[in-house]
């Protein structure tokens, strides 16, 4: 910009000089010819100063940013000068909040000096993103003339917190920024290799034809508890043989299910799904079992035995059971059958013909399946087993983990493949939509939490040599509340540990969180004061507006007074990307790409109806 094109800009921007400095308060007195609506800038109408608006004070060569948060009129005292008209006799002064400065052209938030009276006031009118790549995700609200632009690198390189009340449209805003985003590196091959985005979508929004993205560039994993027909998430047993989860799942106690179920763990790894060396270790425990002269014990043990194997059908395809060939005699204290000669056979005195009973010779029709749960849930009874004949374990104890891990097998066996050609969890995407719909409560909570503590890790493992992962989450509050009542402390604890350990150290291994709520207040404030940039649409609730007021450092007065009055699609933007909060309206996304998220019309569906009546 060349010396004629600064002396106009200055000319046409200044709005008026310092009148007043209070500590961060300062007050300006306004140009009387700067007192119009918009003012005209090289053809473009933009739009004057007023409340909300930011300013530029020019302390010799330091430029210190504030926020108009209020303005007034002061009339003037001198009666001795001679008033050309009445306006001339009316000062309009603005109060300013002092939030920054800008140092070698970059933002800076604080105050490290105050400026002085009669220093020089300019309007801000330009809002572009920082960096060399940026986004445009609307415009400023209160001046759609003016657009507003984001660094892509600050802000998807951190994490992100989107808030507001249903209906507020903090769904779009993601759907805006993603979409953006993608569009930005359409066709980009490094992008798609070197960046991976991972949403839980828990209500159908964005797994819908070509939203966000087109359908070719994403993986859509429909998944449902209510039926069979439902996609399943690619897991190795490996990712669920973890003792947190495990236990979480089977609800365990930690002084007696948890080191059981660690026991199981161990036994699991030592078998390693070979049926072979499983059928060897259940046919030796049938044999302890069956020379046993305790029988509450014993047939307690042949019931868990029951449990492990299928069951046997007669010629009729009824179940016959497994104890049809030998009997357990009171006076003797044994087991025993008769043979062929109609002979008693005590099979503790003769424990070799034990391999001639059918529940020992049906050990050879067990076999794993692909589910992991299943065969995790024989190895805990035969665990059981080994623990009751060392007198390790007491049934009463134990048993409860079991039957609540056996109460969610059909879920999990609906939601996930452990089969050895399960293919690959991100295919040829690097975008991945988990559709929660159809899943039940639950399991809502527990497929966030085992696919991001599984991918976390490994992250964690390649170190920052990974790829850059987003985990985004819309209706956060589903998995990160901290005050459901529907689970246990323990589970409540880990939840929030793996993601508030995500939202503290994540950005150390490449892997971000973007989080969107309707209720703030639910979420952990740990969670919502690590987060670095903000986009809040319009909340209402007292407790929301606090948490968000508390846990947030970058907003002034005026963006908090104005939450509960902000328009639907118009939002505060405050964080590390803006350099100073701003009042954004998010621009629309193209038809055909937007979420499946729009209130019905009920007008047109009632009308429908009734002229369908007539």
């Amino acid at each position: 910009m060349n010396n004629k094109h600064i002396g106009i800009h200055n000319s046409v921007f200044r709005v008026g000089v310092v009148y007043s400095v209070n500590g961060r308060e300062v007050k300006i007195r306004v140009d009387h010819n700067k007192n119009s609506s918009h003012l005209i800038y090289k053809g473009t109408l933009i739009k004057n100063v007023s409340v909300g608006s930011y300013v530029k004070i020019l302390k010799g060569y330091t430029p210190i940013i504030g926020k108009v948060e209020s303005e007034y009129i002061d009339e003037s005292k001198q009666e001795d000068k001679v008033l050309i008209s009445a306006e001339d006799s009316i000062n309009r002064i603005l109060i300013v909040k002092l939030i920054g400065f800008i140092d070698n052209q970059i933002f800076r938030r604080g105050v490290n000096e105050l400026p002085l009276i009669d220093n020089e006031c300019h309007l801000i009118h330009t809002f572009a993103g920082s960096g060399k790549e940026t986004i445009e995700v609307g415009h400023l609200a209160n001046d759609s003339l003016v657009p507003v632009n984001l660094g892509i690198g600050k802000l998807f390189s951190s994490h992100i917190g989107i808030f507001g009340n249903t209906g507020s449209g903090k769904s779009y805003t993601l759907a805006k920024i993603y979409r953006q985003l993608f569009t930005h590196y359409s066709g980009n091959s490094a992008f798609k290799e070197n960046a991976q985005f991972l949403f839980f979508d828990f209500n159908g929004e964005y797994s819908s034809h070509n939203s966000i993205i087109s359908d070719s560039d994403k993986k859509v994993y429909k998944l449902n508890t209510r039926k069979d027909n439902g996609d399943k998430i690619p897991l190795a047993d490996d990712d669920f043989l973890d003792i947190n989860l495990l236990s979480i799942f089977s609800n365990a106690t930690e002084k007696t299910q948890r080191p059981f179920i660690a026991r199981s763990i161990d036994l699991y790894k030592k078998i390693d799904k070979d049926e072979n060396k499983f059928r060897n270790f259940l046919k030796k425990q049938i044999k302890d079992i069956l020379i046993m002269s305790d029988k509450v014990k014993s047939e307690l043990l042949l019931d868990y035995v029951a449990e492990i194997l299928p069951p046997k059908y007669d010629d009729d395809g009824v179940d016959i059971g497994l104890k049809t060939d030998f009997h357990y005699h009171n006076n003797s204290s044994c087991y025993f059958f008769y043979d062929s000669n109609n002979q008693f056979i005590n099979l503790q005195d003769h424990p070799d013909q034990i391999e001639t009973r059918s529940i020992y010779m049906h050990v050879d029709q067990f076999g794993f399946t692909e589910s992991f749960i299943h065969n995790f849930i024989c190895i805990m009874y035969m665990r059981m087993i080994y623990d009751v004949l060392a007198n390790r374990a007491l049934n009463e104890h134990i048993a409860p983990a079991i039957h609540k891990l056996r109460q969610s097998e059909s879920d999990i066996s609906r939601i996930f493949n452990s089969s050895k050609d399960m293919g690959d969890f991100w295919g040829d995407s690097n975008v991945v939509i988990i559709d929660l719909s159809d899943v039940n409560t639950d399991t809502k909570k527990r497929i966030p939490l085992l696919l991001t503590n599984k991918l976390y890790n490994e992250h964690k493992k390649a170190g920052k040599a990974q790829k850059y992962l987003n985990l985004i989450v819309d209706e956060a509050h589903n998995i990160l509340s901290y005050q459901s009542t529907r689970e246990s402390e323990e589970w409540k604890d880990y939840r929030l540990e793996v993601f508030e350990e995500i939202i503290k150290e994540g950005r150390k291994f490449g892997v971000f969180m973007t989080i969107a709520s309707q209720r703030p207040s639910d979420i952990s404030s740990t969670i919502i004061s690590q987060l670095h940039n903000y986009f809040i649409h319009r909340l209402v609730n007292e407790k929301d507006i606090q948490q968000v007021n508390n846990t947030i450092s970058y907003l002034d007065k005026v963006s908090v007074e104005s939450l509960p009055i902000l328009s639907t699609g118009v939002c505060v933007i405050a964080g590390q990307l803006a350099e100073m909060p701003l009042v954004v309206q998010i621009g629309k996304i193209e038809a055909g790409f937007r979420p499946a998220n729009e209130t019905i019309d009920i007008e047109n569906i009632w009308k429908g109806k009734e002229a369908a009546s007539i």
